[in-house]
């Protein structure tokens, strides 16, 4: 049983591959919470009609939760066939 750790686990350094993960995450939300601002009455900065500022505001809210599952899924969650190794 090789230990198959990389030269930053075992140095107990931060690669800058961690730092892209995160990033990723906040993006995923600010285009969720730019799609609910957009979906707010109060949301006039836009000068867009109601309804298309609804449809783009729903296109951002899907787009963010879309981006949030793939990283968490891709950066975050323990790979079962990576594990087994």
């Amino acid at each position: 049983m090789l230990n198959n750790s990389t030269t930053e686990e075992r140095l107990n350094r931060k690669s800058p591959q961690r730092l892209v993960q995160y990033f990723t995450l906040a993006m995923a939300v600010i285009y969720t919470g730019l799609g609910v601002l957009l979906w707010l009455p109060m949301a006039n900065i836009v000068s867009l009609p109601t309804t298309t500022r609804r449809i783009l505001g729903a296109v951002f809210v899907f787009y963010g939760i879309i981006r949030f599952v793939r990283t968490y899924r891709q950066h975050f969650q323990r790979n079962n066939s990576n594990d087994a190794r």
